[in-house]
């Protein structure tokens, strides 16, 4: 694509999704009633839409980030991104009928493709064309800590608490751990940014290309990443409802864990490819704050903002995964503590990555 023709989209991609959520609303079309044809093409067409936006919407967000410098650029990139799925998680959890696995599984799968598929490929390309790579290990220890701390307590806690059934949180359990996560979290964004903000940036700096135009302002990409978030979060309603009426018209298995792992794969994308670029040109610390950010971010952020929805609905939600994939998690956790122990990487360090990514891949489809 041209210069030109990237700068249109850019600037045309957020206001369409933005005018097409509108104009859905505006037109009272309900993802329950109606033609099913036309309830097919909307729904087709906002996801073409929300698709597209969401690459532009953090094309967006990494011009702001560039701008804004390290690790202020790695929050922006991570705030979008959590936006976006918190966005999806609610809407499809509150269309049609109880859906209490639907949240565990997105946040799980998020967890996985970040500490395993992201981090894997962004230490096996970038140890392969650098031989070596150096890491911040206080940064990276850093966010392994939070994250194993999250990831224990919301997902594999709940299927040893006692009062309420195996994989819940009762009411105050619920409103208790996601208070907790969003203090962690807070402490963690206090610590990478102000108190102890040398550890999340590397000693070296390396220069690389800013992806949008040099002449736009911050301002502008703000307003427009503003505007494609706004637009992607009244589509995802719509999109929802056509994801889980094509799920039920072919029967198919394994549901909650295939769209979980769709959610988190087709948002995390475009940061996946801006981890990977930053470690082919030698930032792999950079890299890793956005992988390992954006799981940190699923876990504090997303599953508060879902507990919410949930005792506000009154609708269910079970949190504590499956054993299998409690014994996957455990395993990405632990590789994750061995890689970082050290302050250099090579191809190897990600390719243990890369198994454990496609065992997951292959149990999500053949459990």
């Amino acid at each position: 694509m041209t210069g030109f023709g990237r700068s249109v989209t850019s600037y045309t991609m957020p206001l369409a999704a933005l005018a097409m959520a509108v104009a859905v609303r505006a037109s009272g079309l309900s993802v329950d009633e109606g033609s099913l044809n036309v309830r097919v093409l909307v729904g087709a067409l906002s996801s073409a839409i929300m698709f597209i936006t969401i690459f532009v919407v953090l094309d967006h967000a990494e011009a702001v980030a560039r701008r804004v410098g390290e690790p202020y650029g790695t929050l922006v990139l991570t705030f979008a991104v959590t936006a976006i799925e918190v966005s999806i998680i609610v809407s499809m959890m509150l269309h049609g009928e109880n859906n209490p696995t639907l949240a565990r599984e997105s946040v799980f799968s998020t967890v996985m493709i970040t500490s395993t598929g992201v981090v894997g490929m962004c230490l096996t390309l970038g140890g392969w064309r650098h031989r070596k790579q150096a890491i911040v290990r206080q940064g990276t220890s850093a966010y392994l800590a939070v994250l194993i701390a999250l990831s224990v307590m919301i997902l594999i806690l709940p299927t040893y608490t006692q009062t309420t059934d195996p994989g819940t949180f009762s009411a105050a359990q619920l409103g208790f751990v996601s208070t907790l996560s969003v203090v962690l979290y807070a402490s963690f964004v206090f610590a990478q940014t102000v108190r102890h903000r040398e550890d999340f940036v590397e000693g070296q700096a390396h220069e690389a290309p800013m992806r949008s135009a040099s002449h736009e302002s911050v301002s502008v990409a703000a307003l427009l990443l503003l505007s494609g978030l706004v637009g992607i979060v009244m589509l995802a309603e719509q999109v929802a409802a056509s994801v889980e009426d094509t799920l039920v018209a072919y029967q198919v298995t394994q549901a909650d864990s295939i769209v979980g792992a769709l959610i988190a794969g087709l948002v995390l994308m475009p940061e996946a490819i801006s981890a990977v670029r930053a470690s082919l040109n030698n930032e792999l610390q950079r890299g890793l704050n956005v992988a390992m950010g954006s799981a940190c971010a699923t876990i504090g952020l997303t599953i508060p903002a879902v507990a919410a929805a949930s005792l506000l609905t009154g609708r269910g939600l079970t949190l504590g995964v499956p054993s299998a994939d409690a014994v996957l998690l455990v395993l990405a956790l632990l590789i994750c503590n061995v890689s970082f122990s050290t302050e250099r990487t090579t191809f190897l360090t990600g390719m243990v990555h890369i198994v454990v990514f496609f065992t997951y891949v292959f149990l999500t489809f053949v459990p």
